[in-house]
């Protein structure tokens, strides 16, 4: 993890101290993390990579407080995850954290525009819409629908609404698995800018691990578990990855 030095200088953001999941499928029992240590930091970018199934979403959802462990401690800042109320859950979410996924869960029938707008109406000190389309290079698509932009640009709309509430922290999951080559490039060019101007603390996980080289932590899992975490010694640019 982080050195004493890092923890000096920055604040842990989350804590996850011996986080287990467990889902009861009929008579089975899925271990889906299994005693998962794991702090991030403010501010940093870190790279959750792994194969299908090696825990990474369940570990997103559940410092996103989409999910709950079945056991171990989850704090972010100073508020306990793992005691909350869903209503508690609830409120966490809208102040703190902007979600991205693999599919962007744009409503068809709004602009671009007013995709971003719907999140800021409820956010206590949000963006302006058109700032955070610029932000993600969407000037001049703002007034289009999601049937009229490209995969690509659905995602960069899909992270303008995210980050247009001012989250502390930006989890996306497999944001480029859709993309083309180039297109995910674009992509993960948005959530660098997002994190060096904004300075949002961001999580990705992923399977490709060539875009752990954008990464100031790489956190790899297996079989819910972490199998290693390593500190990148100089990121890349998402320019300089290739895959």
């Amino acid at each position: 993890m982080a050195t004493s030095a890092d923890n000096n200088q920055r604040e842990a953001v989350f804590h996850a101290d011996n986080v287990s999941k467990v889902y009861q499928m009929g008579e089975v029992q899925v271990h889906a993390l299994r005693g998962v240590d794991l702090d991030l930091y403010a501010g940093e970018l870190v790279v959750l990579l792994g194969a299908s199934g090696s825990g990474k979403s369940t570990l997103l959802n559940i410092l996103g407080g989409l999910d709950v462990p079945t056991s171990g401690h989850v704090q972010y800042l100073h508020h306990t995850l793992t005691t909350a109320s869903e209503a508690e859950l609830t409120q966490f979410r809208r102040e703190h954290v902007g979600f991205v996924f693999q599919f962007y869960n744009l409503i068809p029938s709004l602009t671009a525009l007013e995709n971003v707008s719907l999140v800021t109406e409820i956010a206590e000190s949000p963006m302006d819409p058109k700032d955070a389309l610029r932000l993600v290079g969407l000037d001049e698509r703002m007034n289009h629908f999601p049937a009229q932009l490209s995969g690509g640009e659905q995602q960069r709309v899909a992270i303008a609404r995210a980050v247009a509430k001012r989250p502390d922290v930006l989890l996306c999951d497999e944001p480029t698995g859709a993309l083309d080559y180039a297109t995910g490039k674009l992509v993960l060019e948005v959530l660098a800018r997002v994190n060096l101007e904004l300075h949002t603390t961001i999580a990705v996980i992923t399977h490709n691990a060539a875009i752990a080289g954008m990464a100031d932590r790489v956190v790899r899992m297996s079989s819910g578990q972490i199998v290693e975490i390593q500190r990148n010694e100089r990121k890349l640019s998402p320019s300089e990855l290739s895959w």
